[in-house]
């Protein structure tokens, strides 16, 4: 197996990681209560932010990994 691909596998994994990291971040941070009828929602702006953050470098972390998969072919 070559060295690149090990790295590329690497790469893909611990953006599976940071991607679901974000995911729960995201989730975290925004809540709603249903009181009576009335849907009352908060959210923590700076927190989700954060996540969606973490979800965009996974997502360049998972083409970067992809791209030096493919590369090593």
């Amino acid at each position: 197996m070559n060295l690149s691909k090990i790295i590329g596998i690497v790469l893909i994994v611990v953006s599976l990681g940071i991607g679901y990291l974000g995911l729960n971040k995201v989730q975290e941070n925004s809540s709603e209560v249903n009181l009576l009828g009335i849907k009352i929602e908060a959210s923590d702006e700076s927190g989700k932010q954060e996540g969606y953050m973490y979800i965009g470098f996974a997502v360049l972390l998972f083409a970067g990994g992809i791209y030096t998969v493919n590369k090593s072919k």
